[in-house]
């Protein structure tokens, strides 16, 4: 059984078919999410430090040079628990929440997008408005997404490097 699925249900049964409950880990999602920015050719990348010492699940930046933050919630309890998101919003032209194509979405906050995923496609439940970043906000963290992707990089590659 792969690692990102988990039953919570048992098969139930009927003469058309058998349905099981999934429930798709932080990680599904946030992979689903990722392959789908990344085919359509935008740069990603995963846990990046903002200056407000928080830490997004996931980055984008898209062709016309728009910055995205997607803010994964696995569960409700995850969503209800951490407010940390709003600290992201001024950091990014758009914002959305990712979440399990089962996620209760008319809990979440209708100002910003929503994007759900069945662990495999994704699918923007709700556009998010954009906001563009100010010319300065936009080239420090343009600076700041380069340099932790080329540590990244280096990192993965570099035997010689210990942590």
């Amino acid at each position: 059984m792969p690692q990102w699925f988990t039953p919570l249900g048992h098969f139930l049964s009927d003469q058309r078919n058998t349905m099981i409950e999934e429930f798709l880990n932080t990680k599904r999602i946030t992979d689903a999410i990722a392959r789908s920015y990344y085919e359509q050719g935008d740069g990603v990348l995963r846990e990046f430090k903002l200056r407000v010492k928080r830490r997004v699940d996931l980055v984008t930046i898209n062709d016309k040079g728009w910055i995205t933050i997607i803010e994964i919630k696995s569960s409700v309890a995850d969503f209800r628990n951490d407010k940390k998101w709003n600290e992201y919003i001024e950091w990014a032209d758009q914002f959305y929440f990712g979440v399990a194509h089962n996620f209760p979405i008319e809990i979440l906050p209708k100002e910003h997008g929503i994007i759900t995923t069945d662990g495999f496609d994704i699918h923007e439940a709700q556009p998010s408005p954009v906001q563009k970043l100010n010319g300065s906000r936009r080239k420090t963290l343009f600076r700041k997404l380069a340099k932790a992707s080329m540590r990244r990089i280096e990192y993965d590659r570099n035997d010689l490097i210990i942590n």
